[in-house]
């Protein structure tokens, strides 16, 4: 699959990234869109993963700055987990354990599909304190391997005002779960 954008696409998800960027100043303070739009330009395969993260629901925005690598984060921020990447099990492992009632995919197989990486729980946290996410919704993270070598998985929501986490079978899929991305660029 060809993963890269037309120049009308990537001119209409930078019109949308730019928006959302700027309405949402408080996720990026100190941070100017020129210079995140210039790093964009330079990274198109990245720009692919964006606007993957964009068509199912993600609202990605950029939540940090890497002064280090000079790398720009962006996470999904989306009010709820994303609504095209809900109903999917943790990774293949746990798809290719059910007998019956198969989900489509697995949140680290779309994760990598798209180019992008589940959140940890930290990033998760992180995230929380930018705004309230996942109020009605929870959303698959990165999960320690030695959980996920006994069976499970884990997923975070905040209710009550708090961000919890949670343990689930690998193997089990919800219509409210989704995953939240990251990316690097």
């Amino acid at each position: 699959m060809k993963k890269e954008l037309s120049p009308e696409q990537c001119e209409e998800l930078l019109g949308v990234l730019k928006a959302r960027f700027e309405k949402n100043m408080n996720r990026h303070n100190g941070l100017e869109w020129a210079k995140v739009q210039a790093r964009l330009e330079t990274n198109t395969e990245k720009l692919w993963s964006l606007n993957e993260m964009e068509v199912t629901g993600g609202e990605p925005d950029v939540v940090g700055h890497d002064k280090k690598t000079g790398e720009y984060i962006f996470y999904d921020c989306s009010a709820e987990s994303p609504k095209g990447r809900r109903s999917v099990c943790y990774d293949h492992e746990a798809l290719e354990s059910r007998k019956e009632h198969k989900p489509e995919n697995s949140a680290i197989e779309m994760a990598a599909d798209m180019g992008t990486e589940l959140l940890t729980e930290e990033q998760y946290r992180e995230l929380q304190k930018l705004g309230n996410f996942d109020t009605k919704t929870s959303s698959w993270v990165k999960t320690p391997p030695d959980i996920r070598k006994l069976g499970g998985a884990i997923f975070c929501d905040r209710r009550y005002d708090h961000v919890f986490m949670y343990h689930n079978g690998a193997e089990s899929y919800y219509a409210a779960r989704a995953f939240r991305g990251s990316l690097r660029i």
